[in-house]
């Protein structure tokens, strides 16, 4: 990627964190959240993000992966095999690169495992929040049936 086109995709990235709602700190004006500030999260959100950990799993799994990568059957790479000629030819160099993709290959689980824990944990929630949603529907119909209407909730708040 040419460093005119990352350049560009940073100043389109800082863009739109500007123009979204930020949980972890207080506003220029010094208030804090109103009733249009409030937090809004949608099931399609979460399953959206969701899914976007679980894609960028998969290609993490795949394309990181430089411990076994051009070994054609998943064991040891070509990049592991150079470590272990430089080594046994006595460079010193072959156990700094060793060193170096088992580090790295450290990491990569790490990335794997955060993916894997995002997706699930908004998973859980999806399922969890839609039960909540389910027994507070059941708790506040009215006696024939109908939803509370939001004046009829509001007077539980005064």
């Amino acid at each position: 990627m040419a460093w005119d086109e990352w350049e560009q995709l940073k100043t389109q990235a800082a863009g739109r964190r500007e123009s979204r709602t930020h949980i972890d700190h207080v506003p220029p004006d010094g208030r804090g959240g109103g009733a249009d500030r409030d937090l809004v999260v949608h099931q399609d959100d979460l399953g959206e993000v969701g899914r976007e950990a679980n894609i960028l799993y998969d290609h993490v799994k795949v394309q990181a992966n430089i411990a076994t990568a051009r070994s054609g059957h998943g064991t040891t790479g070509s990049t592991m095999q150079a470590a272990a000629a430089l080594k046994s030819h006595g460079f010193q160099v072959g156990s700094a690169l060793e060193t170096t993709i088992e580090m790295w290959t450290s990491q990569v689980k790490a990335v794997l495992q955060a993916c894997a824990h995002i997706s699930d944990h908004l998973d859980f929630t999806r399922k969890r929040h839609a039960e909540d949603d389910a027994k507070i529907g059941a708790v506040l119909r009215g006696r024939d049936g109908s939803v509370a209407s939001v004046s009829q909730l509001d007077t539980y708040f005064k």
